[in-house]
């Protein structure tokens, strides 16, 4: 079996490069491109294995990658205004905190409002799957785009996402 097409997903200001090499695993890279610090969220679905990490801080221009073992799924989120309060040593977010208190969101999920982006790999058929879903809220934009892998992977998947700051139309 050869590589597969791996998407590629943009935050717009948090961007996630997913290249799949080989059936085994695929790299998701992270990549800040606001103007301020990010946490993304990482949450692996039931019965997936769990990632290395399940929350980090990104400044500004960052970049870090995190790899997913053959037939992964779960879903990831940008955080946004996060801090730690000095007195209980807990950790929050404004926007898409896990409510661990921790940077590591450990297994929780993403409080609303915040904007998922959600990958199944090596799915029905073989096929990597994703999508971008608003059933939380919107807190940041998103889009995930295809980026073929190394060994004939299908390149005829179009992107898909929320790429415009909803925050500004909102009431």
């Amino acid at each position: 079996m050869g590589n597969r097409a791996a998407p590629f997903l943009s935050l717009l200001c948090l961007q996630a490069l997913v290249l799949t090499s080989g059936v085994l695993s695929a790299t998701f890279t992270f990549s800040n491109n606001c103007k301020h610090t990010l946490w993304p969220g990482l949450l692996s679905s039931a019965g997936s294995s769990p990632l290395s990490t399940t929350g980090f801080s990104l400044d500004r221009g960052e970049s870090r990658s995190v790899s997913a073992p053959h037939g992964w799924s779960g879903r990831f989120w940008g955080r946004t205004h996060c801090s730690t309060d000095p007195a209980t040593g807990s950790f929050t977010c404004a926007t898409g905190d896990c409510g661990s208190g921790a940077v590591e969101c450990s297994g929780s999920g993403a409080t609303p409002p915040a904007t998922l982006a959600e990958f199944t790999l090596d799915g029905s058929d073989g096929l990597d799957f994703f999508d971008v879903s608003l059933v939380d809220g919107h807190n940041l934009p998103l889009l995930v785009a295809p980026k073929a892998g190394g060994g004939g992977g299908n390149s005829s998947c179009r992107a898909t996402g929320c790429a415009v700051d909803l925050n500004g139309v909102c009431p």
